[in-house]
């Protein structure tokens, strides 16, 4: 059971690291790509804006400075002016310009080999067709202005700007792989040495438990039977009566700690049971504890629901649920339904009580746990039926919860329904 919890801790704590690690990766790679997009657009719609058809670009005039032209505006002053930046500068621009009639005035390949007068002209076309105004086609970012004496369709080539960025991709992907296999397995090895001490020592209880609990069976009888002797001798004395009192009670805890330690340690035999019948029954069973209470058992089992597991337990689980709830309901009815839902069978017990606190709730299935500490002596109860029926439930594949809400205080029990 333990072992369980804590796989299912590493386990999440790994999926939360992994999916961490995952998006922040993502969001890194995501603004990169956009922050160099958007800087490859604001780039090229200055090229478009600055074309002129028909005029070498080593021809254009150098952009004057801001002590010559004044500021410009929009730009941040320690930023120099687009013309004058370096990537700019060593950037790959095309650039198509047709007439109004569709004729073609200008093709300018950046007097590079790689897209011909040919392919570039091919390619404007393609793209005035489709009427769009920017868009990417293969390496190429382009975009289209629309002018009074001409159209442009102006291209960049984002080959050298976008190779910095997929090479951080493909070793994102190659060593951040590598590193959360790694952080896996060194997660893995770490929180079993964390977690070690607390596993031996969970072990350790529950062996001295059961082993005490088994030890103090025979004097526990002794005494019990020694004192029913001493009063056929001596008859009824008010110190005897006493002695007889604390034994019942010690007999009555050294019987629950064995039941948990049976629940939680023992194997202990499965077969087919036919669970409707059995809830039926331990109602019966508590119907007249309840009437000597002022209360009443409403009950809801849907007939039929059978399922795996021992049919001591199961009894007993169901006996610790109406035990409960028949002891602190506040009202003077007592709800318990048994349902099918998917495949699992869900027994719920539900009585009238004050709100649990939730830094209350969170322990009632801890042992020798009690919400109300002004109980010392509950009809020898000692904080345990909880436990035992939480083993239960996990030794039967299932699970055990508790809620409160609107006067209500709800237990509910999950037990798959395997065959």
């Amino acid at each position: 059971m333990f072992k369980r919890s804590r796989r299912k801790i590493i386990l999440a704590i790994m999926g939360s690291l992994i999916l961490l690690f995952g998006i922040t990766l993502s969001v890194i790679l995501l603004a990169s790509y956009r922050e160099v997009r958007q800087r490859n657009a604001d780039m090229l719609a200055h090229y478009a804006e600055q074309y002129v058809p028909g005029e070498p670009a080593d021809q254009r005039p150098e952009p004057q400075s801001a002590a010559e032209n004044g500021p410009i505006p929009d730009a941040p002053p320690d930023k120099p002016p687009m013309d004058r930046r370096p990537d700019y500068r060593l950037s790959t621009f095309y650039a198509v310009a047709f007439s109004e009639d569709g004729g073609l005035l200008a093709v300018d390949n950046g007097e590079k080999d790689v897209y011909s007068e040919e392919d570039l002209t091919g390619l404007a076309g393609e793209i005035l067709a489709g009427n769009a105004s920017s868009g990417r086609t293969g390496n190429l970012t382009w975009t289209v202005s629309r002018r009074p004496d001409c159209t442009l369709v102006a291209f960049m080539d984002n080959t050298v700007s976008e190779a910095g960025l997929n090479t951080l991709l493909r070793n994102v992907l190659i060593i951040g792989g590598a590193a959360m296999v790694v952080l896996f397995f060194l997660s893995l090895y770490l929180s079993k040495r964390i977690i070690r001490p607390l596993e031996e020592n969970d072990l350790r209880q529950k062996r001295f438990i059961s082993d005490a609990s088994h030890e103090l069976k025979t004097p526990v009888a002794v005494i019990g039977v020694n004192a029913e002797m001493l009063s056929g001798e001596i008859g009824e004395n008010e110190w005897l009566a006493n002695i007889r009192y604390e034994n019942e009670r010690m007999e009555g805890l050294v019987r629950q700690l064995l039941d948990l330690s049976r629940a939680e340690n023992a194997e202990v035999p499965m077969e087919p049971v036919d669970f409707s019948r059995l809830v039926t029954g331990e109602v019966l069973a508590f119907e007249t504890l309840a009437f000597d209470s002022g209360k009443t058992i409403r009950i809801d089992i849907e007939e039929g629901i059978r399922l795996t597991g021992n049919p001591t337990q199961l009894t007993q689980l169901a006996s610790i649920l109406l035990d409960n709830a028949v002891r602190h309901a506040a009202g003077s009815e007592v709800s318990l339904s048994l349902k099918r839902q998917g495949h699992a069978a869900v027994l719920t017990a539900v009585n009238d009580g004050d709100e649990i606190p939730p830094e209350k709730l969170a322990h009632l299935f801890d042992r020798f746990y009690r919400a109300d500490e002004a109980r010392t002596d509950d009809g020898h109860h000692y904080g345990l039926g909880l436990s035992i029926a939480k083993a239960i439930a996990e030794k039967h594949g299932g699970s055990i919860t508790a809620s409160c809400g609107g006067g209500k205080v709800r237990f509910t029990v999950s037990v798959p329904m395997r065959k």
